[in-house]
This record gives C-alpha cells, sequence and structure tokens, in this order.
C-alpha cells in the first residue's frame, strides 16, 4: 500500500511510450530522468508515456472492469448502474457502501492522476533547468522544441489537476517532480481555487504553443487548450473570459462541425452527426474538422491502451436474458451494460426528427437474423413465434430500479459501436481511436457563457447551430435557462461529456441527479457527496501532518 501512495510523495517515474520503433517485449519500470532526458528523442518518449497515461481514463482500472470515465460520467441525471458489478461511482443501491474512503477505486484514480502530475513534473523540471540537453534531430529550433515539450507537459498536469480539483476539491499542489529526492509525509491540501488558478497557468503557456492540428496525432490540439481555458473560466464565474476562448474555437474554420457525411461508411445509410464516431473516421485526418483530442488505441503497441472498456461498458447486454442474441461487431460487440443511459436521458429529446435521438445515434431496437444476416457468426436464437426480419424494440417505459440483475433490454448510446470484427466475444476491448473532445462542446461552453452575460438571444442562437446540425426544430429566446443549456449538452455529448462536472460547476449535480436518476433520490447526502473522500490510505501516509477528510466521510 505504501508504495502505491509513493505516486503522490515520492512516485516512480514510469514512461510507456506509443512510438512503434520503441516497443519492447519486457520495457523497464524504472528510467532515470537523467538518462532519458538528455536528448530531444528522450523527451519525446516522455511526452508520449504522459499521453498513454492520460488515456488510462478509458482504460479498466488496473486492467480490472472498473472503468476510470465512471468516475467522471456516471452517477448523474444521465448514467445509472445497471449490472453494475464492481464499478466506479455511480450512484446505486450500494453507493453508500462503496462511496468511503477505503474504497479502492478512488485510491487507484486519485493515484493515476498524481502519477501524471510527477510524470509532468519530471519533464518540465529537466527542460527548464539542463542545459545539455541535446535539442537536434527534426526541423525545429532548440527553443521551439524546448517550448513544444514543456507546453504539451504542463497540458498534462493541468488535466490531472482538472479531474483531480472536480472530484475531490483541495488538493496538494506539486510542481516539483520526486525525483528531487525528498520524501515528503507532510502534504497540505491546496485550497481548490488555487490549484485551478495553476491549471489556468498551465493552459495559458500552452495555448500559443500547441500547433493548431497537435503536434503529432493524438496528441491535443490548439482548440482543445483554448476549450480548457474556456470551461475553466466557467468555472471561475468569468463568462467574459470563456467567451472569449470560446470563440476561438468556434470562430476556427479548422475546427469546423461536421454537417455532411464522409468517410468509411458514406454509402451506407446512416446520418452526417454519426460519421466522426466510427472507427476509421475519428481523427482529423480521416476528415473529422469537429474533434480537438482523440484517444489513439491500438492493440500490441506499448502505449497503445491495454484495457480500453468504453464500448463493453455502454452496451448493453443483448447476448443475455430475454433477448439472448448473437454477439456481433455490428451490434456493439460483447456489452456488459455496466452504465446505461437513465429513462429521463432518452426521454430528453424534445424533436422526434432530431438525429441525434435517431436509430443511428441510440439503439432501441434489433432484428433477428438468421447465420446469412449475422455472417459471419451463428444464427440468433429464435423464441417461439418469432421469425428471422422480426424487430425487437427496447423498452425504457419503466426505469433501471436493480443494478445488480439489470436491464438487458436497454436503449444504449451508439458512439461506441464498436467490437473487433474477427472475435467480437473473446477481444472486448475499445481498440480504436476514439473522439474525446469535440467543438460542439465548446458551442456549449458558448452559449452558457452568452447566457450568464445575459445575451439570452445569441445563447438561444448558438445552440440553434448544433440542433439544425441534427435536424431539430430551432429553439426560442423563451426557452433558455441554465437547465435547458444542461437538458442540450445531454442530447448532443451524451456518453462523451464528463458530466459530473458540468453539473457540478453549474451546482446541478445532486438536484438533476436526485430527480432524474431512479437510484439517486434515496442514495445521495447532497451535501456531502459533492466531492469523493480522500483515499484513506493517502491520509495514512501523510504522517508528519494531519490531512482533513471532506466532509461527510
Amino acid at each position: 500500500m505504501k508504495k502505491l501512495i509513493t505516486c503522490l510523495v515520492s512516485s516512480i517515474l514510469l514512461i510507456s511510450s506509443c512510438s512503434d520503433d520503441l516497443l519492447n517485449e519486457n520495457p523497464p519500470n524504472v528510467i532515470y530522468a537523467e538518462n532519458l532526458y538528455s536528448d530531444l528523442s528522450g523527451l519525446e518518449a516522455g511526452i508520449n508515456g504522459l499521453y498513454s497515461l492520460m488515456r488510462y481514463e478509458r482504460e479498466g482500472l488496473n486492467a480490472s472492469s472498473s472503468l476510470i470515465t465512471d468516475v467522471t460520467m456516471s452517477g448523474t441525471d444521465m448514467f445509472a448502474a445497471n449490472h453494475s458489478g464492481n464499478g466506479v461511482s455511480r450512484v446505486s443501491v450500494d453507493w453508500t457502501a462503496r462511496n468511503r474512503p477505503d474504497y479502492d477505486v478512488y485510491e487507484g484514480v486519485f493515484l493515476w492522476l498524481y502519477e501524471i502530475v510527477n510524470s509532468s513534473n519530471e519533464i518540465i523540471k529537466n527542460v527548464e533547468e539542463r542545459e545539455d540537453i541535446d535539442w537536434s534531430g527534426n526541423e525545429l529550433s532548440e527553443t521551439e522544441n524546448r517550448n513544444l515539450i514543456l507546453a504539451e507537459a504542463r497540458v498534462a498536469r493541468a488535466f490531472a489537476y482538472r479531474h483531480l480539483s472536480y472530484l475531490w476539491g483541495d488538493v496538494p499542489l506539486n510542481l516539483n517532480p520526486s525525483s528531487d529526492g525528498i520524501i515528503r509525509t507532510d502534504w497540505e491540501r491546496t485550497p481548490v481555487n488555487e490549484v485551478r488558478q495553476q491549471v489556468v497557468k498551465d493552459l495559458l503557456f500552452a495555448e500559443p504553443i500547441i500547433p493548431e492540428e497537435g503536434s503529432l496525432t493524438g496528441r491535443i490540439t490548439k482548440g482543445a487548450v483554448q476549450h480548457y481555458l474556456a470551461e475553466l473560466y466557467l468555472t471561475l464565474n468569468k463568462p467574459d473570459s470563456t467567451l472569449f476562448w470560446a470563440n476561438k474555437v468556434v470562430n476556427n474554420p479548422a475546427y469546423a462541425l461536421i454537417t455532411e457525411r464522409y468517410g468509411v461508411q458514406v454509402d451506407q445509410a446512416g446520418i452526417a452527426f454519426m460519421d466522426m464516431f466510427k472507427a476509421g473516421n475519428t481523427n482529423r485526418e480521416e476528415g473529422n474538422s469537429e474533434a480537438l483530442w482523440v484517444f489513439q488505441f491500438k492493440n500490441n503497441v506499448l502505449g497503445g491502451g491495454e484495457y480500453p472498456i468504453m464500448a463493453m461498458h455502454h452496451t448493453s447486454r443483448y447476448r443475455s436474458g430475454d433477448l439472448d442474441l448473437t454477439v456481433t461487431a455490428d451490434r456493439g460487440g460483447y456489452g456488459n451494460g455496466r452504465s446505461s443511459l437513465t429513462k429521463w436521458a432518452l426521454d430528453n429529446f424534445d424533436d422526434p426528427n432530431d438525429d441525434r435521438f435517431s436509430e443511428y445515434a441510440i439503439r432501441k431496437s434489433f432484428t433477428y437474423r438468421d447465420a446469412a444476416g449475422n455472417a459471419p457468426y451463428p444464427a440468433d436464437n429464435l423464441p417461439e413465434g418469432k421469425n428471422y426480419g422480426d424487430k425487437i424494440y427496447l423498452d425504457w417505459s419503466e426505469d433501471i430500479t436493480d443494478d445488480h440483475n439489470g436491464i438487458e433490454e436497454w436503449p444504449f448510446s451508439r458512439k461506441y459501436d464498436w467490437a473487433d470484427p474477427v472475435d467480437p466475444i473473446g477481444n472486448r476491448e475499445s481498440f480504436y481511436d476514439q473522439i474525446y473532445l469535440r467543438a460542439a462542446d465548446t458551442y456549449l461552453l458558448k452559449a452558457e457563457a452568452e447566457f450568464k452575460l445575459g445575451d439570452v438571444g445569441a445563447a438561444a442562437n448558438t445552440i440553434n447551430i448544433l440542433r439544425a446540425r441534427s435536424h431539430a426544430s430551432n429553439i426560442t429566446v423563451s426557452d433558455i435557462d441554465i437547465d435547458f443549456i444542461l437538458d442540450e449538452r445531454a442530447r448532443e455529448l451524451m456518453a462523451e461529456e464528463p458530466r459530473r462536472y458540468t453539473l457540478l460547476r453549474t451546482g446541478k449535480w445532486a438536484e438533476r441527479t436526485m430527480k432524474y436518476n431512479n437510484h439517486g433520490s434515496s442514495t445521495i447526502d447532497p451535501k456531502r457527496d459533492i466531492l469523493l473522500p480522500i483515499p484513506q490510505s493517502v491520509i495514512d501516509s501523510n504522517l508528519e501532518k494531519e490531512m482533513p477528510q471532506n466532509p461527510g466521510f
């Protein structure tokens, strides 16, 4: 246990690379910064390692079925537990039992984020203090290479502290790496606003340096940095600054909304809105102009991911229960359906013609198929009285009430509708490049800032741009309030945004989760549960100074 805690106080620098030329069957766990960071190639390997760490967010924690993203998306008005298993922080019948300081998943998430902090600090320190680094190796100057490495590392640190501040509030703010040789057991929790000001500083440093298209595929773009500045300024109640940074993204033609069909399935039935979520279409160089940041996953490549399981968690268990359908790639693969849309999230669509509610975007039915229809997989088992070609419509008229036995016949978002076509049952990981952030989110930040600044007409116009793209009817000024904006975010960013953070930022998490999540009203403590408990192991390791726990735990 104490070894784990060293991620915060004296963590091992763990570097992994997603570059094909650095593959090793048994890579070393410890790489000393003094040797690794002596030249540009070593620093690039360090940056690759940071991006690999950040991509853990969409993986199972410690190669388990606990998806890290659950801590940011689930337990909200949009997602409830369904077949809960050993998930992260879903509001469920056992919320009280799990939401404790000794819950090992919280410890894992906390220490994962501090591993990013420490690894970032290690790179920053070496670049800022060493004079013997060999910066040759590409067409950029020494100054350009130096600034770009610093910018990427500071973005990663901002990424980690953004998460930490939303999940735990006041957390230790550390800007020095563990390689300094000082083992600290006297950490203090830094006020959350001070932590967020550091996030802003890191992003402001990076913004003029990070290129518009990202320095490599899978790395953050300038637009994403500008987006996070816009979001943080809303959190800091500075909507005028939000509007400034959101407009940088919205007014940049490089980050255009997808309005026309394109890419790998353009000759098949579908809608423009969903093309960008298809494997082979997600990256900017593949035609996805809306993407601001795309997570890269590749099987059997060091740094390409070990256990990305977004599809498995969000795809319902159509393979069992009354449905008992054959698992196929086009149905979404092997679904566990641990985190399901709430009934409210499905009922939230206010226009039946909205593409975002269509069968292409949300799986609401299946068709019984014979062997030819399922090829190369077996035929579906036909219930008595049914025929191949018959449709099964998924029913959400009654809410999810039991998150252990679950409901197989439940609709799900198709934004992660991907499986290994060779073995959709055995290979359950989502090894394809996934959109992590897109410009539509920035439009909604812009609308929120306009609303907070009193320009309700502008907010309605901004939202109507998104609604028009999805063939939803226009709204008027009278429709706009903060709850409508949150409703629209739910329609547009279903299964994408860190919904918990959005609701916390707007002061709506407890209210809306208790109202719209069937498990919420009986399990949430609206004062206590807006923050997670500091892991007990972290508190116990802080031997020289008491680290206060969050209230109520």
